[in-house]
């Protein structure tokens, strides 16, 4: 072998091994990702990890590529908008700061393009996704089974965002089940569904709960087109399991009615309940809206706005509510975003929902992606969906498996 064979040799060789680590740090970053969704102290480090690994893998120069997908399209939209109200707004004034989560929508972006562009990669990511989610709902299942606590204290994630966690479980495994290959399967994904529902009803949180059997009615709907006879049996087996659980739920039942209780105290003029508060908030919010409907009050503002409206806002009604509870959101993703941004803001949401959607359609999987923007949409109309902690970005997570599982079958 010659001198120049020999180097050839060694610069391929040398090439392959760098290819090779390359690879193993990008698989590395994707499962350490799945991994950091549910601890708040490693997400932000596993974000600039899956970052630094999507432009080692050239994400820079395929950006072009990239941006032709509609849900990165809707992300960059919409965080854009966040971003330019800093130049109105005025976050210093408040310790909350709960806008900068909607830049955690970001993740998507690096996320989905390492897992597209290789499809050796997908095994890795959804079997570890899979595994942790399952695990993660193992721990809810003991913790209020056993323990009788809700939510996952464990690991810090509060009733409401479990719920939400739940909720989405459900939705996707009723999907699974639908295009599953054989029966087993199918009968496998519906009792894992019907547990998951079993266990977010225990949760109390009304809202999500509702979002989720509305979403699963729509997508049962959706995907029984072609058979009507199973589309009824589907859609009637679930409203029954569902009213069943509702009556022999104590947990349920409790949270219903207070309902009653709260609207009860907001006709003796009494706000300071959680109905009430949601009330007096929105009320205030689209206020807020109203004297600035373009822009909105800049990014952090509507905090301070609510405080300090409270005190004069039709005669002071709600001058209390301060110290009732502490100002963190206006418990509902519309006003929140038009409180912040106004008009701009609510076009650059509504462009996200939509843009979520397109992702689904534009790869046949359109009636899941109806049923998940339902889901997001009535979920945030009582409460800041997409300020959720771990919430948005699981969901990212499950687009980005779902749509690169779904092209993998399209092209085979």
């Amino acid at each position: 072998m010659s001198e120049k064979q020999i180097s050839m040799t060694y610069l391929l060789s040398e090439r392959l091994i760098s290819v090779e680590w390359r690879e193993r740090f990008i698989r590395f970053s994707l499962i350490f990702f799945c991994f950091a969704l549910w601890q708040k102290w490693s997400f932000f480090y596993a974000f600039f990890l899956l970052s630094g690994a999507w432009i080692l893998d050239g994400g820079l120069r395929n950006f072009k590529q990239l941006i032709r997908e509609p849900l990165v399209q809707g992300i960059l939209v919409f965080c854009s908008v966040v971003a330019i109200g800093l130049l109105w707004g005025d976050y210093i004034e408040t310790n909350q700061n709960k806008w900068k989560k909607y830049f955690i929508l970001l993740t998507f972006i690096p996320f989905f393009a390492l897992l597209n562009k290789d499809s050796a990669r997908f095994p890795w990511v959804s079997n570890t996704f899979l595994i942790v989610y399952g695990s993660i709902l193992l721990t809810g299942a003991y913790q209020y089974f056993v323990q009788g606590l809700i939510g996952v204290p464990a690991l810090d994630i509060s009733y409401l965002s479990f719920s939400a966690i739940l909720g989405v479980g459900v939705i996707t495994t009723i999907f699974l089940a639908q295009v599953s290959q054989t029966i087993s399967q199918n009968m496998i994904w519906w009792f894992i569904s019907a547990l998951m529902l079993l266990l977010q009803f225990n949760q109390g949180a009304r809202t999500v709960l509702f979002a989720t059997m509305v979403a699963a009615i729509i997508l049962i709907f959706f995907m029984g087109q072609k058979k009507r006879k199973m589309r009824l049996i589907g859609i009637s087996s679930f409203i029954g399991l569902a009213l069943l659980l509702m009556a022999t739920n104590s947990v349920m039942q409790e949270r219903l009615s207070l309902v009653s209780h709260d609207w009860a105290a907001i006709k003796l003029g009494n706000y300071e309940t959680s109905l009430g508060y949601r009330l007096a908030i929105w009320d205030i919010g689209l206020n807020g809206i109203q004297e600035q409907p373009w822009i909105g009050h800049g990014t952090g503002n509507p905090e301070v706005y609510f405080e300090k409206e409270t005190q004069t806002y039709k005669d002071g009604i709600y001058r209390n509510l301060p110290a009732f509870q502490k100002t963190s959101h206006y418990h509902n993703d519309w006003i929140e975003v038009g409180m912040h941004w106004g008009g701009l803001g609510i076009m650059a949401l509504a462009f996200l929902i939509f843009s979520w959607l397109r992702i689904f359609k534009e790869n046949q999987l359109a009636n899941l992606g109806i049923a998940f923007v339902s889901y997001i949409v009535l979920a945030g109309m009582t409460d800041t969906f997409l300020l959720y902690n771990r919430v948005p970005p699981i969901l990212l997570v499950i687009t980005a498996l779902l749509v690169c599982w779904q092209r993998s079958k399209m092209n085979n």
